[in-house]
């Protein structure tokens, strides 16, 4: 086994200027990349903080009590937020997910909510609204989540057995802190309720089938996520990746599944049910099986930076347009010719390419851009 080497480098730093293109790009709703994928998910980070230490995010070893989070002063303000969605939205976005580090740990968060919730689709549908969050806090604030307008949220929770659990989120906090928070989720109607287990192969897969067990006929939709190389940090290796098709195997030898149709055009999670109707699981194999053909998502960090793949080397600065009296029109383009540019499709190339790119490369951390 090949010594672990985790680079010490702050990625935020990475970050390419951005400028209005000479030639309009109107938001017409058709925007496509280079590879012809429409623009339809904006998932933003709120911020770079969280209170958990998950040895695959946030290492303890790296984000330790001296780390050098961002000053308030950097992150983009509600209202800015809000604007920049806005011309998201006018592009083709549907759906925004709000992620972290840990959202719920970003001050009033309920406004920022308040104020997507009035943005529009290109079709003056309402925006759907969907937030990522590690349960912690979810108790004390589902209801209040719910009175601003947030949909529905998803849950990080990688196994039932409480000692493996703390192990993983290495601040010693209890699962039944997380199920009380997903039961009041449930309760307070931000449902279906998703909740995300991350499968580390050696760390956590013999709680795969206890979460299916345990999920399974309440309603919750499980999703099993594979091992991945996002980021520097958590010294990523392919031999602790537990292929997403053994994770099926594993649960339908136990509990019978059937396969399901995609929910939605680029849909990540491969979708499949208990053949006794009881629910559905997902399998999001990002690693063994990419879906980058269809990815129509792209992320804004807490600062203001685009990032057009969660595998991403470095990002696209707007925030000199935001505070820098560019109109909405000026924003547009200069989101539309990124965009348009756009070829990236790392998990279809990742065994192809050299170190520097690869496996290996210094990335953009989960923990700044949100999963």
């Amino acid at each position: 086994m090949s010594e672990r080497v985790i680079p010490l480098v702050d990625q935020r730093s990475s970050s390419l200027p951005v400028t209005v293109p000479a030639q309009a790009i109107p938001a017409t709703g058709l925007l496509g990349d280079a590879l012809g994928r429409p623009l339809r998910d904006l998932r933003i980070s709120v911020t770079d903080r969280c209170n958990f230490r998950c040895n695959y995010c946030m290492p303890k070893s790296i984000f330790d009590k001296d780390y050098p989070y961002l000053p308030h002063s950097a992150l983009l303000s509600f209202e800015e937020i809000t604007r920049v969605a806005q011309v998201f939205a006018a592009h083709g976005v549907q759906k925004i997910r709000l992620t972290g580090g840990e959202p719920l740990l970003r001050k009033n968060i309920e406004i920022l909510i308040e104020q997507l919730t009035a943005l529009r689709t290109r079709d003056g549908q309402p925006m759907e609204i969907t937030l990522t969050t590690n349960g912690s806090l979810l108790e004390r604030k589902a209801r209040d989540l719910k009175s601003a307008g947030l949909r529905r949220v998803t849950v990080s929770l990688d196994g039932l057995d409480d000692a493996v659990f703390r192990a993983m989120n290495d601040v010693d906090f209890p699962v039944a802190d997380v199920l009380r928070g997903i039961d009041a989720a449930r309760e307070a109607g931000l449902g279906p309720v998703k909740v995300n287990m991350v499968v580390k192969r050696g760390t956590n897969e013999d709680q795969i089938l206890p979460m299916a067990r345990f999920f399974k006929g309440s309603g919750v939709v499980l999703r099993f996520i594979e091992y991945m190389d996002v980021g520097a940090t958590n010294g990523w290796r392919m031999d602790e990746v537990l292929p997403g098709s053994e994770v099926v195997q594993r649960i339908h030898q136990a509990l019978p599944l059937v396969q399901l149709e995609p929910a939605a055009p680029g849909e990540t999670a491969e979708r499949w049910g208990y053949a006794d109707g009881s629910g559905e699981i997902g399998v999001i194999s990002s690693v063994t099986q990419a879906f980058c053909r269809d990815c129509n998502r792209a992320r804004l960090s807490t600062e203001g930076r685009l990032y057009l793949c969660l595998f991403a080397t470095h990002g696209h600065d707007l925030k000199p347009l935001v505070r820098g009296g560019a109109s909405d029109e000026d924003l547009a383009s200069a989101i539309g010719a990124l965009w348009q540019r756009r070829d990236d499709r790392y998990s279809e190339l990742r065994a192809s390419m050299p170190p520097d790119r690869g496996v290996g490369a210094r990335r953009i951390e989960m923990s700044y851009i949100g999963g």
